[in-house]
């Protein structure tokens, strides 16, 4: 059976239809478009990601662990927008090679997996057939009570900085992967767990509606995140490097090799929750913190400026070998 070719028609009912059984809207995979349908004084709230072989995972990497990740950094962006999650469509160019019941089974049980555990459901899209590599593409829905999306360019002049979690662990997953890497081997198997499967803060950003000012995820690194926020708001972000919170696999492998920060501070894949909010809120944003059972750690704040200042242990600016991951023109200087 792995090595049966088949047609589109087929793939679809066989494979993703059932994907969308619990989407009303989506008609069983069999009309051109879906509906979704929102409760009064609800906004929809849409976000798309792209994942190419080669360049956000390797087909080594399983198909179920890369159907999980695709969909788990779509949810992060949900999350980091207050948004309650609803469904996703997908897009698939498929290499022949990939057309076949092992692959296939294996990509759509994941995805029916994090379906499950995130309450969503599929509402369609298209498949095609790649000449060459496999290219994943995600658009998901949430909505919002009208009016109250997280957005990042909303930060306040004075507002505290926030990130949830541990920053730096799928960094160093991506050091053992790629650059071979060695640390203890419970560090790397909890590395390549952040990396392959990062946790969407969903339920902690719904809750940050009303607290924070402005919120992003951390996809391409923590300090050019935070420079995202500052330029969208017209402000100058600063973190404190020893602030920003570590796993302890992680600080024990700075502590065994301090050019190891750059490295967690501009690497990308952690999916924590980078906010703004003023000081006023920091009792309730503890709070919580406690009520979801989520770490948040205050890692700096805006001022008047621009840019982001990264700051050591006695003030004074960190020279980082790059601000973060950039798909054209290589890291941000």
């Amino acid at each position: 059976m792995a090595g049966q070719r088949l047609g589109e028609f087929e793939l679809i009912a066989r494979y993703f239809a059932p994907l969308a059984a619990d989407a009303p809207g989506a008609f069983g995979l069999r009309d051109d478009a879906a509906v979704i349908a929102l409760p009064a004084g609800e906004e929809l709230v849409v976000t798309t990601d792209a994942m190419l072989d080669g360049v956000h995972f390797l087909i080594k990497d399983g198909a179920a662990r890369i159907a999980r990740k695709l969909l788990r950094v779509n949810l992060s962006d949900l999350a980091a927008k207050g948004a309650r999650p609803i469904g996703y469509q997908l897009a698939i160019a498929l290499p022949e090679e990939l057309a076949n019941d092992e692959w296939l089974s294996a990509f759509c049980g994941g995805l029916a997996q994090d379906q499950k555990a995130f309450g969503i459901a599929l509402y369609g899209g298209d498949t095609v057939r790649s000449p060459d590599r496999l290219m994943l593409n995600v658009t998901a829905f949430g909505a919002v009570p009208a009016g109250m999306m997280l957005r990042r360019g909303l930060a306040q002049t004075g507002d505290d900085l926030y990130v949830t979690g541990s920053i730096g662990d799928a960094a160093l997953g991506l050091e053992v992967k790629l650059n071979h890497r060695l640390f203890s081997a419970a560090a790397m198997m909890f590395f390549d767990s952040r990396l392959h499967l990062p946790t969407p803060r969903v339920a902690f950003g719904q809750e940050l509606r009303g607290l924070a000012h402005a919120a992003m995820d951390v996809s391409d690194g923590l300090v050019q995140d935070a420079g995202h926020i500052a330029s969208a708001s017209g402000l100058r972000a600063i973190i404190h490097a020893d602030a920003v919170p570590l796993s302890l696999a992680t600080r024990q492998a700075v502590t065994d090799d301090k050019n190891l920060l750059s490295t967690v501070l501009t690497g990308g894949d952690d999916y924590e929750l980078l906010f703004t909010a003023p000081p006023r809120n920091a009792p309730d944003i503890a709070a919580l913190s406690r009520r979801v059972g989520l770490a948040v750690t205050r890692i700096g704040g805006l001022e008047a400026g621009s840019g982001v200042s990264v700051l050591d242990s006695s003030g004074q600016p960190l020279d980082l070998a790059r601000g973060g991951f950039q798909h054209f023109g290589g890291a941000l200087e």
